[in-house]
């Protein structure tokens, strides 16, 4: 399905990014897994793709930094020949209520989630220009649609990933780049894990579905999006939650 594409998955060391990476190599696509800090965890994804029969490397960028994003993009072009796949899915969480709030909590999550974003469409639709196509998903979340207390930062941050995609799809649609987003719900990830019982217990009564998603759900809704099945899609958010946002 993705055989012969390059696909260049930001925060892909673990949870969501590290089963869309996976995923994406399953379906014949070689994967470049970004990662800010894990390195370790990167290279692990990527050694257990490659040991799968697929093909996979790592680059490591913080997304937030402009000039590093250009940098990356320049040189995963240049050493794997295109970008055809980018999925945005780095993200970070610091978790607050809004009167108690500090502003560099506020201000680590945009400048990540949503400014480091904006970097990575900013700087690969030049190449996807020069391809002539490509394909742009953007990870955002449940909460970017309905808020949640405690995550006005975060929310936020999703909220504005949704009005980026449909920006961008707006800008690109005409030359064969196509864009869209994927908002999970309640994922079993690091992070639901360490919630207590009676949270997540709390949670389901929200899900018509009676269970938690799993990465694999996300992945491959991902994995649609960048195939040529979903070729005349872009500007979406599909949400895949169970049914929350039913």
């Amino acid at each position: 399905m993705l055989t012969g594409k390059v696909a260049l998955v930001t925060g892909a060391g673990r949870g969501i990014g590290a089963e869309v990476a996976k995923t994406l190599a399953s379906y014949g696509a070689t994967v470049v897994l970004n990662y800010a800090h894990s390195e370790a965890a990167a290279a692990k994804i990527a050694e257990e793709i490659n040991n799968a029969g697929g093909k996979a490397g790592v680059y490591g960028c913080d997304v937030a930094d402009f000039s590093q994003v250009a940098d990356m993009m320049k040189q995963v072009a240049k050493e794997y020949g295109s970008i055809d796949i980018l999925v945005n899915n780095a993200g970070i969480t610091k978790d607050n209520l809004a009167m108690v709030m500090k502003e560099e909590e506020f201000d680590a999550v945009i400048n990540t989630n949503l400014k480091g974003t904006f970097n990575c469409m900013r700087h690969v639709v030049r190449q996807m220009l020069k391809q002539k196509g490509g394909k742009i998903i953007n990870i955002s979340s449940i909460v970017g649609l309905t808020g949640n207390a405690g995550q006005i930062n975060y929310s936020a941050s999703k909220a504005g990933l949704i009005g980026m995609t449909k920006s961008l799809a707006k800008e690109v649609a005409a030359k064969g780049i196509t864009v869209n987003a994927v908002a999970p719900g309640c994922i079993d990830t690091e992070m639901t894990q360490v919630l207590s019982e009676e949270v997540k217990e709390q949670m389901l009564t929200q899900i018509p579905m009676k269970r938690v998603g799993t990465t694999k759900d996300i992945a491959e809704a991902v994995a649609f999006l960048a195939s040529d099945r979903a070729s005349y899609i872009t500007g979406q958010t599909i949400s895949v939650d169970g049914g929350m946002y039913a």
